[in-house]
This record gives C-alpha cells, structure tokens and sequence, in this order.
C-alpha cells in the first residue's frame, strides 16, 4: 500500500539550495533547479512507486548534476502535454525546458532520473 502523502522533500531542496548558493549561483538558476529538482522528485514517489527517493548532487566546476532513484524499471517519455487542459502531465517537459540535460538510466532495480544544469543558464 502506498503512501497518500508525497515525501517531505524539503532536506533534497535545502541541500541543493546551500550547495549552489555556496558556489555563487544566481538565484533565478537556483530556482530552476529547485523546480526540476521538485518535478523529478515527486515523479519518483508517483510514479516509481518509491516512498523515499533517492537524491544525489553533484557538482563539478559550473555543472551541477541532479539524480534521483526510484524502484519503477519504466523509463519517463517526456514529452509536450497532450491536453492543454490537463491538470498533469507538464512536469518532464518542465524538467526538460529548465535544464541543459535531462535523462533516464535503468539499473538492476529500477531507475535513475537525472538532470544537468550549469551556472551560466
């Protein structure tokens, strides 16, 4: 049985907030990440039928790296919304148009969910 609540998401947010504020990151790029960062997260626990995602940051230089893991091996489609009056169904293609790159790796169990970014967007 799945939770009714999505996960508290707000350590992933602040971590990635701290780390780029610490870099010297624009806070307009820090709030797209946050927004990419939010829509991968909450697909995971949706859709990758995961209670707890798994976030990992990594930057490198003016590059940062967002990848979260669920249990699900499907892999997104991203793509435009098919109903312009849907009330779901933006959020990839959110993730996508806020980021530089934007993918999905399968693994043993499930899959990872990732999106680069760099300081200079």
């Amino acid at each position: 049985m799945r939770a009714c609540n999505p996960p508290d998401w707000s350590a992933a947010r602040a971590e990635l907030s701290d780390l780029l504020t610490s870099a010297g990151w624009r806070p307009s790029v820090i709030s797209d990440a946050e927004l990419a960062l939010h829509e991968v997260f909450f697909n995971a626990w949706r859709h990758g039928d995961t209670l707890a995602p798994l976030v990992v940051l990594a930057l490198a230089g003016h590059r940062l790296r967002v990848s979260v893991s669920d249990n699900s091996p499907v892999l997104p489609e991203p793509g435009l919304p098919a109903d312009p009056l849907a009330v779901s169904g933006r959020g990839l293609y959110l993730v996508r148009a806020l980021t530089h790159r934007f993918g999905a790796d399968p693994r043993k169990t499930g899959k990872v969910v990732w999106f680069e970014l760099e300081a200079s967007a």
